[in-house]
């Protein structure tokens, strides 16, 4: 991969890793407050930081779609209020695959404990 992909990478991890906790989007039914667009999201907690990433064609479809973190997150008895979401939108059009390569390096810096599945370095 490139230098520049993995700049990217390191960038949107730290946007995913290190936004402000209140400067989430909480949880809801609808995720109105989340883009219809391609990006990175990730769930995370308040103490606990990053819980899982991921990446999505449809940001808003795929956390209305239901997501194993909810049910993880239950199970760890985590409170709801302490659980968001932070999300980068990445403009896949001028790359085809772009966000899998991002996606994979971002996890493989981060190795979120609710990603059971790590990909290897491209």
């Amino acid at each position: 991969m490139t230098s520049q992909i993995q700049q990217e990478a390191r960038e949107i991890l730290d946007t995913l890793a290190f936004t402000p906790f209140e400067d989430c989007q909480p949880l809801s039914r609808d995720f109105e407050t989340i883009p219809s667009r391609i990006g990175l999201y990730a769930f995370r907690h308040r103490t606990q930081e990053l819980l899982y990433v991921g990446k999505a064609k449809n940001l808003r479809d795929r956390l209305r779609g239901g997501h194993k973190v909810f049910l993880w997150g239950w199970l760890d008895r985590y409170d709801p209020n302490d659980v968001r979401i932070a999300y980068v939108i990445v403009n896949e059009w001028q790359r085809p695959g772009l966000s899998y390569e991002l996606e994979t390096l971002i996890l493989q810096a981060s190795n979120p404990p609710y990603n059971v599945k790590i990909p290897r370095a491209l």
